[in-house]
């Protein structure tokens, strides 16, 4: 099979990337592109990633749910996690066989460090026999303590999945506040928050629209409620992507972390993106040249201990079968 190469790539990001920036990033392009096919390797890129990565290197691109379940079907010996360390443990879970690499062992995530498995516990032991659904934000220490995990594009459905009246809903308190709304249960929160939807505020949008009339704006649901109630939209990244391709809206704006913006940008020449964005400093770890050394060095390999990996994996699981 025929190595695509830096030229061939530069197409589906030259809407974001001007040529002379291109051209200091083709060696590492070139040298990743090979040494995909050398170690049988596939690049799994979330939303946030830079375009260089997202729109150039990566092989499967999505939101957290949609890598959750592209992970599964990878035949690839070696799986690069180009985005946060419980990204890659999700991707372990589900392929306990294969390699998974992280280009950046220090890319964590402020929701996943906000609760520890002990919270967990101390939340069932203060609510006997309420369920407890676990945003995939999470280590896979803190999936292990849990009944069933969500993500922000699945989370109203796995919360009405369970037929109950209450829930508790770890780690992110606005994402929790947003889908009680939606879905009337009763939600027990935890103090967690994403440093960077947690920082947008009604002021925001408001400044954006007054700026850009006619704008059409799309919030992250991680975002506060009062945000959200700012905004026309509220979704994850996929549904965000999903709302501008069907709407086509001249001029648009993304509240959530900034790459996101510009890949949408790539796919949409034609559309306006205003950027009130945030960025993910864990996220921006990921660069093509950190890709390139896990895939020399074989380094930041991201492991789960087998007793925590069984409980973790039928969690996600149980996320992964609603809908089906």
């Amino acid at each position: 099979m025929t190595t695509l190469t830096a030229a061939d790539l530069y197409p589906k990001v030259a809407h974001v990337i001007p040529s002379v920036e291109w051209a200091t990033m083709a060696d590492d392009v070139d040298a990743i592109m090979r040494l995909k096919q050398e170690r049988n390797a596939v690049i799994l890129a979330h939303n946030y990633m830079t375009p260089e990565i997202f729109h150039g290197v990566s092989d499967i691109v999505g939101d957290s749910l949609a890598l959750a379940r592209e992970a599964i079907d990878v035949e690839a010996d070696v799986i690069v996690l180009a985005g946060v360390h419980f990204m890659a443990e999700t991707a372990k879970l589900l392929n306990p066989g294969k390699t998974v690499l992280i280009p950046d062992l220090r890319s964590g995530c402020s929701l996943a460090e906000s609760i520890t498995p002990e919270d967990v516990r101390a939340l069932r032991a203060a609510h006997p026999g309420v369920p407890v659904v676990t945003y995939v934000n999470t280590s896979a220490a803190v999936k292990a303590e849990s009944d069933i995990c969500c993500t922000s594009g699945n989370a109203v459905k796995v919360i009405e999945s369970l037929g109950v009246p209450k829930v508790i809903m770890i780690p992110d308190q606005f994402l929790a506040a947003n889908v009680a709304r939606q879905t009337g249960v009763e939600v027990i929160v935890h103090p967690g928050a994403c440093e960077v939807h947690e920082r947008f505020t009604p002021h925001d949008i408001q400044q954006v629209r007054a700026e850009n009339p006619g704008i059409t704006v799309l919030a992250h649901p991680e975002c506060p409620p009062a945000v959200v109630d700012e905004a026309d939209f509220a979704g994850s990244t996929a549904q965000m992507v999903k709302f501008v391709e069907a709407r086509r809206p001249l001029k648009v704006a993304l509240i959530t972390e900034c790459s996101m913006s510009d890949n949408v940008a790539q796919a949409y020449p034609d559309l306006e993106f205003v950027r009130p964005c945030n960025l993910c400093p864990h996220m921006k770890r990921n660069t093509l040249a950190r890709i390139r050394h896990a895939l020399e060095t074989m380094t930041n390999e991201v492991t789960v201990p087998d007793d925590v990996a069984d409980r973790a994996r039928l969690a996600v699981e149980k996320m992964l079968a609603v809908g089906k």
